[in-house]
């Protein structure tokens, strides 16, 4: 008897992993795999999803139309520069099937977003990683002479999740000159407003310039709407209409469309909000580096401890003391910033750790 058959390339890509929740410890346990925002959405936030839910019976406005022109209002762009999906990684994945079919090729830097291998490779695409650099930053010059003929797409997260690092405007710049036109650039934003290193990048600055620039960012982290699934790219009218084009139709709902449009008006709170978790974030990278571990600088709402095969044991440690983390296994561990006391839970965990080991 014979069996249905799927694609080939689905034996080589390897299944999302998403952050465990917490388990264990003595008290409350807490969830710093996950890179999720901390703090709840503002009451009008909450207040917006709940009244859109009354009109749930109806799609939902397929082309994302006010929410698309309170961006274009607030970002310099016109609406027809702008995409939506189901969060940027969603975004991610429509713009690789309008880019790549199979034999071409992806350059990006690994380890980067867990999301991009599997995305690459559903389009029968090659991916072509390039390990960054001992700081975990992106190595541009490598990644540039790894762009030939066959390759469609090039992926620059920054911050790069998961080991921190921004990439600056300098370095951009020269790698954006040094690839031809033809090869989209797509700038991976999902952590950008957390960003404090003054050298870095704001890729809307380039994209607006740039034909083949496509710029992604997303509501889920610093606006707090991971559980809505809701992100933007913002792009030449061309390559925003391709990945217009290769979206799920209605695939962003009318309570997500609802939520970020209100999101867009508390944006004063939320920053605050954003600035908190920076400011956390710093504490936890000084405590880290008193400590003496050596890290990444940390640019996105997470830390990154390099810990390499070492990682799931210093994970289930963590489990032990109340935190969940995210291991990477081979290379090393992403922490969330979380509240405060979990932040000390695990900090009290790297402490122990490097005393053990040392």
């Amino acid at each position: 008897m014979t069996s249905p058959r799927l694609r080939a390339a689905l034996a080589d890509i390897p299944a999302y992993q998403a952050g465990k929740p917490p388990t264990g410890g003595r008290g409350p346990a807490y969830k710093l795999s996950s890179n999720e925002n901390p703090f709840p959405p503002p009451q009008a936030v909450v207040a917006a999803a709940h009244d859109a839910l009354n009109s749930v019976n109806r799609y939902p406005d397929m082309g994302v139309s006010e929410l698309h022109a309170a961006l274009a209002n607030r970002l310099g762009v016109a609406p027809e520069c702008l995409a939506s999906g189901a969060g940027s990684v969603a975004i991610l994945y429509q713009l690789l099937q309008a880019a790549c079919a199979e034999g071409d090729e992806v350059v990006y830097a690994w380890r980067s977003f867990e999301a991009y291998p599997i995305a690459v490779g559903l389009t029968g695409a090659r991916s072509v990683r390039v390990p960054v650099d001992d700081d975990g930053r992106h190595n541009l010059p490598a990644m540039a002479a790894a762009v030939n003929e066959a390759t469609k797409v090039v992926l620059v997260c920054t911050p790069n999740n998961p080991t921190g690092p921004a990439v600056h405007r300098a370095e951009l710049l020269t790698f954006l000159d040094s690839v031809p036109g033809s090869v989209v650039i797509a700038i991976d934003e999902a952590y950008h407003e957390f960003i404090d290193d003054p050298d870095a990048i704001d890729a809307l600055d380039v994209a607006r310039k740039r034909d083949n620039v496509v710029v992604l960012r997303t509501f889920s982290k610093a606006y707090g709407l991971a559980g809505l699934r809701i992100g933007y790219a913002v792009a030449p009218p061309p390559l925003a209409e391709g990945v217009r084009k290769c979206a799920l139709p209605f695939g962003v709902s009318s309570v997500a469309q609802a939520a970020a449009l209100a999101a867009l008006g508390c944006e004063e709170e939320l920053m605050k909000q954003v600035e908190s978790i920076a400011t956390e974030r710093r504490r936890v990278q000084t405590a880290l580096q008193s400590q003496g571990w050596r890290i990444p600088d940390a640019q996105g709402n997470f830390v990154w401890l390099p810990l390499g095969e070492a990682a799931g044991a210093f994970a289930e440690a963590a489990v032990g003391s109340g935190v969940s983390v995210r291991p990477f296994a081979g290379d090393g561990v992403r922490v969330s910033i979380g509240e405060a006391h979990a932040n000390d839970l695990f900090l009290g965990v790297a402490d122990r750790w490097l005393q053990q080991v040392s």
